[in-house]
């Protein structure tokens, strides 16, 4: 087997246009190419760098998960350290994860932060959705989000050998002309998403300053019906809206004294 390792995005395509299979940290495909046969040509992105960047508002589809770090939401980040054990996440890569895996353990935090995704064809790059994503499995470059309010992730322990754990993330965002660091009120949207074995049921409503309310709203969601979701979400509804509001008042405060 070639394994091919472009350096600019021309390279990888030229190669994906000749029938080089992608690889990630190759953690889920070497056993069945060990049963199955290996093929002729792969392809890693270990070496570009549109595929390794690690900001706070932007992931490569290649790095690795034990690079994710504080530049990262909180949801995200929780997420990455959640998967598997050291030694899988210092091979496992973003896009291996979301695109080729079944679990597919960073899609709820990747979900509630609307990121886009930036992937490679053969025709060249675009643009799209995380439901194409996980449909048709391109080779991610990449995913975009912006900054989020205050974000949230739990996975419930569950036995290795068992159905995948039940996770539950969550994020507040502020509304195009709504700072950052203000408040929580109308205008702010919160967005949920829970892992219920390999589904992903994701909702997203308005938030106000009282937890109660987005709760009245997302219990009209799938996400009631989810079993032990409900209250992981509650506990994670309040305490986004209770981070966000300390820090709108921490912001005002200056404002105060002047």
């Amino acid at each position: 087997m070639w394994v091919h390792l472009p350096r600019t995005v021309a390279e990888a395509r030229e190669h994906l246009g000749e029938g080089a299979v992608p690889i990630g940290g190759a953690t889920l495909v070497w056993a069945t190419w060990q049963r199955d046969g290996f093929p002729e040509q792969a392809m890693s992105l270990s070496r570009l760098p549109q595929a390794n960047v690690v900001g706070p508002e932007e992931l490569g589809g290649a790095v690795v998960l034990s690079r994710i770090d504080g530049q990262v939401p909180h949801v995200l980040r929780a997420a990455a350290a959640a998967v598997g054990t050291g030694a899988v996440r210092r091979t496992a890569t973003v896009g291996g994860n979301i695109a080729g895996s079944a679990l597919r353990c960073l899609l709820p935090a990747a979900l509630v932060l609307e990121a886009r995704a930036t992937v490679l064809a053969p025709h060249g790059v675009y643009e799209t959705d995380l439901a194409e994503v996980t449909a048709k499995r391109p080779v991610l470059l990449g995913l975009r989000w912006r900054t989020p309010v205050a974000s949230a992730y739990r996975k419930v322990p569950a036995e290795a050998s068992g159905a995948p754990p039940l996770v539950v993330a969550t994020a507040l965002h502020a509304e195009t002309g709504t700072a950052t660091g203000a408040a929580p009120r109308a205008g702010h949207r919160l967005r949920a998403a829970v892992r219920d074995g390999y589904d992903v049921v994701t909702a997203t409503v308005t938030c106000g300053p009282d937890a109660a309310r987005p709760m009245d709203q997302l219990r009209g969601t799938p996400l009631a019906d989810v079993p032990g979701a409900w209250d992981l979400i509650g506990e994670q509804v309040a305490m986004l809206v209770a981070a966000a509001s300390a820090e709108g008042k921490a912001a005002d405060e200056p404002r105060r004294r002047d």
